[in-house]
């Protein structure tokens, strides 16, 4: 598997993310990381072991949450915890697991109280940026191993931020669909044949004909209903006006955002999602989006790369399913945008601005070593952030989500994200278009007063 590199452009400026392939170090496409600070640099994390910490002062406690909350996942941030204190007496690292959809709140809150965890999971973008602003988050550029550094290259523009560095990604993550092989073959449908909208809608129809939903969505939790509208925004809009979108300055006069809207209006009318679809959440349980794809009662989901993991854990046996695959979104006829083009994010991890350093970036460069990263690419079935494990990429379904990444010619973060508390306000008006509370112009009116 060999991937180019990637750009993602996220927030205020344009972040580049450099993958490359399994067997070489990645070449950057981003901008010239900051250089290298003339204070001490960390230890090397060149071993399997981590980094000594002996300069953190004994009986180091630090808090850290994270958002794996079963199976594997979970599983690996314990081990991960385990050998870094193992190897280094006298830290302690007391977990936290937050379910993903109340984490954003958790952690505004726990902020606001000035009671920010030692270690917390990082979204990046303008969510990030608000953190920062704050001054909630630690600037750990002195404290990035070189070898880290180097192997990461222009992966961690994202985490940088006027040229200081303010986490550490731990995956990528391409959306697209994650479909079953099986219910297809039963339908009768090829994947490979969905090249346009169109396709998807017939698709669609052949599924539901054989009992199950077509297209599971879990509305509830509001971002992933608003992913549909950032992808007919992929599609309907030139690389300009959606770039300038993640940006935070998109010029919502532009007729591609009305015909996004009135793409996703059409869509939802074709009655692809599955009942009751505005109401069932993404991840938690069999009866969620993710749930049913993972039991076969629905044929697919529009989702992020995160997905092989969150339907692994949710199937009879707690295993990846086996007939799992990826595709594309597909074109919009009639759109700016390039066919090829995707919605992709890159999930990490941050120290809060009083966490104990080193011990909190010892612990951030430790599961970023080559060894961890392995380990969490398997336990997570995702694309690791460092991209010389990206090796460990097994799952079929997985490797192809990296290829189609590999072929965009411009990738785009999601725009909640990239917009942080106004993100959120877009996201509403999605659910309320989808739910008929407003038309595609009422939606588009809700859309400008969030961005105002």
């Amino acid at each position: 598997m060999r991937l180019r590199n990637v750009v993602i452009l996220a927030s205020t400026a344009a972040l580049a993310i450099g993958l490359a392939g399994c067997s070489s170090t990645p070449t950057s496409t981003a901008p010239a990381a900051p250089p290298s600070s003339t204070n001490a640099a960390p230890p090397s994390t060149t071993q399997a072991a981590p980094p000594s910490t002996s300069a953190a002062p004994a009986q180091v406690t630090m808090t850290f949450w994270h958002n794996a909350t079963q199976g594997k996942g979970s599983a690996y941030w314990e081990q991960a915890v385990a050998a870094f204190e193992a190897a280094n007496p006298g830290v302690k690292i007391n977990i936290e697991i937050v379910q993903n959809e109340d984490l954003d709140g958790k952690l505004q809150a726990a902020m606001q109280a000035d009671k920010t965890p030692d270690i917390f999971f990082q979204r990046g973008g303008q969510k990030m940026a608000d953190q920062v602003a704050a001054g909630k988050v630690a600037d750990i550029t002195a404290l990035l191993d070189p070898t880290i550094k180097t192997q990461y290259a222009g992966s961690l523009a994202p985490m940088y931020i006027d040229g200081k560095l303010y986490g550490i990604p731990t995956s990528m993550m391409p959306e697209g669909f994650w479909y079953s092989k099986d219910l297809f073959d039963a339908a009768g449908v090829k994947a490979e044949d969905i090249k346009t909208i169109d396709d998807l809608i017939a698709a669609g129809a052949k599924l539901k004909a054989t009992g199950v939903a077509p297209i599971s969505l879990g509305a509830k939790d509001a971002w992933p209903a608003a992913h549909w509208f950032y992808q007919f925004g992929l599609r309907q809009c030139s690389q300009a006006e959606a770039q300038a979108m993640v940006a935070g300055k998109p010029n919502m006069d532009d007729p591609c955002w009305l015909a996004a809207l009135k793409s996703l209006a059409d869509f939802r009318d074709a009655k692809l999602f599955n009942d009751g679809f505005l109401t069932t959440a993404a991840q938690q349980g069999a009866g969620s989006s993710a749930g049913m794809v993972a039991n076969h009662k629905a044929a697919m989901e529009l989702m992020g790369a995160w997905n092989v993991g969150v339907i692994g854990n949710l199937t009879p046996d707690g295993n990846n399913l086996k007939d799992l695959g990826f595709f594309p979104f597909p074109s919009v006829p009639g759109g700016q945008g390039d066919p090829a083009a995707m919605m992709a994010g890159n999930d990490g991890y941050s120290c809060s601005n009083k966490a104990p350093q080193p011990a909190c970036a010892n612990f951030l460069n430790f599961f970023s070593t080559v060894e961890q990263q392995k380990l969490a690419a398997v336990a997570f079935s995702t694309i690791p952030g460092n991209p010389a494990a990206s090796d460990a990429v097994a799952d079929p379904a997985q490797k192809q989500a990296t290829e189609a990444l590999g072929k965009s010619p411009y990738t785009l973060l999601w725009f909640d994200t990239a917009l942080g508390q106004k993100g959120n306000e877009l996201n509403k008006a999605v659910v309320a278009l989808l739910a008929g509370q407003v038309d595609p112009a009422g939606a588009l009116a809700q859309i400008k007063a969030a961005l105002a």
